[in-house]
């Protein structure tokens, strides 16, 4: 093993299922160049987010503590002021550069990265986006959707207005290997590539777009009382994504087809990145990974923001040659919180961290360790949803529904929460998720020894009530263009918003 301090290389994506790598057993997908990484290295097959969500995932990880202490547990912008595992390694002298979405921009904290070209999803007025800069340059300015048309078009598969040398998937890897290319080669570097996709809208230039037939895909998974295992917020997203209107056997699987291509088009560039590294391969971290997943139609959901696996499993390869095993996996209980004390272990093993709750994935896989439980939590008071997982169990509390759910692995067809026989399991995670919150000092969601009961949100009988509505800001101007032809667009109410605020004001008086 070589004694040159280690680089590492972040790659992350947005909206991944576990479930979506060729070498890990999906047969339907594509995706060599993970398949390598997979071979290179150890596949961790039990990992889940700390927040089945994107900015709540990423201020969790970017921090190395959960989203309790964080004190952001939804897609709200925060301001934090918490050191980042970017802070930690410039004061350990590595070179640190991010590249593409991060769900953090300029003007509201980089937490530390020296050098970046950002690149967000939505577009922010007055704020800097390279991307869209670099689209304007080469004569793309008329696209005002660059990563698809969204709202009621937000899961109907669409081509790309773009061809794929100016997709933002080739420029996140264009940037990636420019700073491979220039960097400064004295000291170690950080490199973060951050791909927007396969998050939704599922868009992916030609021919890419067409690689995957509908007949080829499966229907999602619907076993027999499915909708059993759905919570308040698989209802809400099924509304507000357009996706609550009944079931189309040939959309859904056109669906699922769009997601992997737009999956396979990431893996592809993600070569391109490997490729760069030439003989520096052998002396990187490389360690790819997901916010969170996409229900993508099973159990009768689209969307994240639940515990069921398809949306809070996440995939978590890591390779480091001659430190972490080659051509493993590993059942043991990880977290995207791991990754934290996993870079600072790599550039300083001594250094460490031992004040976060994640666990270094060069050790996480030791046989003789204890197994652990990791937590995931979306929302808060009377709309939060809880989840503690082992190897073996998973447990889930919704606040909405005043419900519990025990699964046994992966096997999320039945409910044990109503099972005495496994009654244990269900004390036994949920005693440890409460006693998590309390050492903390989160104690609103507790009520002794139960959970506490909040006022209930209820849905409006209107079908079309809080549809989502996310047209770009230049909409209005190039639909005025149309004169005659311009009709102004109905007003939609901002059911995230209601549902933001609800979750404060639903919390009792006396615990405010």
């Amino acid at each position: 093993m070589s004694s040159l301090p280690k680089n590492i290389l972040f790659l992350f994506t947005d909206q991944f299922r576990a479930d979506c790598i060729s070498a890990l057993g999906n047969e339907e997908i594509k995706t060599p160049n993970l398949d390598r990484l997979v071979r290179s290295g150890t596949a961790f097959t039990r990992c889940y987010t700390p927040s089945p969500v994107c900015v709540s995932a990423r201020h969790a990880l970017t921090c190395g503590v959960p989203p309790h202490q964080t004190g952001c547990v939804d897609n709200v912008d925060i301001e934090c002021h918490r050191t980042s595992f970017m802070d930690e390694l410039n004061m350990l002298e590595y070179q640190t550069h991010g590249v593409g979405k991060m769900h953090f921009v300029e003007g509201k904290g980089d937490w530390g990265f020296q050098t970046r070209d950002i690149s967000e999803e939505l577009a922010y007025p007055g704020v800097r986006d390279d991307y869209r800069d670099y689209l304007e340059e080469n004569g793309f300015e008329h696209v005002i959707d660059p990563h698809g048309l969204r709202s009621e078009y937000y899961y109907l598969p669409q081509p790309s207005q773009l061809p794929d040398k100016h997709h933002n998937t080739a420029w996140v890897a264009d940037r990636s290997i420019d700073f491979l290319e220039r960097r400064d080669r004295s000291r170690p570097f950080f490199l973060w590539s951050s791909f927007i996709k396969p998050h939704p809208p599922f868009e992916t230039p030609i021919p890419w777009s067409r690689i995957y037939s509908m007949h080829e895909m499966e229907e999602p998974y619907l076993p027999d009382g499915y909708a059993d295992q759905q919570c308040f917020w698989n209802h809400i997203q099924n509304r507000y994504k357009y996706r609550d209107g009944g079931y189309d056997r040939h959309l859904s699987r056109m669906i699922r087809a769009a997601y992997y291509a737009t999956i396979s088009h990431v893996d592809y560039h993600i070569g391109r990145i490997l490729d760069a590294l030439g003989d520096e391969i052998k002396n990187t971290l490389i360690v790819f990974s997901s916010d969170h997943g996409e229900m993508l139609g099973d159990y009768g959901a689209y969307g994240k923001r639940c515990m069921l696996d398809a949306s809070a499993r996440i995939p978590m390869v890591a390779s480091l040659p001659g430190v972490i095993p080659a051509g493993k996996t590993c059942d043991h209980a990880t977290s995207l919180l791991d990754l934290y004390p996993t870079f600072i272990d790599t550039a300083d093993p001594i250094l460490g961290k031992t004040n976060l709750e994640g666990r270094s994935l060069l050790a996480a896989c030791d046989p003789e360790g204890r197994d652990r439980i990791v937590y995931s939590q979306f929302s808060q008071n009377g709309l939060a949803l809880y989840m503690a997982a082992d190897r073996a169990w998973k447990y889930v509390y919704s606040v909405a529904d005043e419900k519990e759910w025990l699964f046994r692995g992966g096997q999320e067809e039945v409910n044990l929460a109503g099972d005495p026989v496994f009654a244990e399991e269900l004390k036994r995670l949920k005693g440890a998720l409460m006693q998590r919150f309390e050492q903390d000092g989160y104690c609103d969601p507790i009520d002794g020894e139960e959970w506490r009961r909040f006022p209930k949100w209820e849905m409006p009988k209107d079908p079309d009530y809080g549809l989502l509505r996310q047209d770009p800001p230049q909409l209005s101007e190039e639909s005025a263009k149309l004169g005659i032809y311009d009709r102004p667009r109905p007003e939609t109410a901002n059911l995230l918003q209601e549902l933001a605020n609800f979750s404060i004001e639903s919390l009792e008086p006396n615990l405010r």
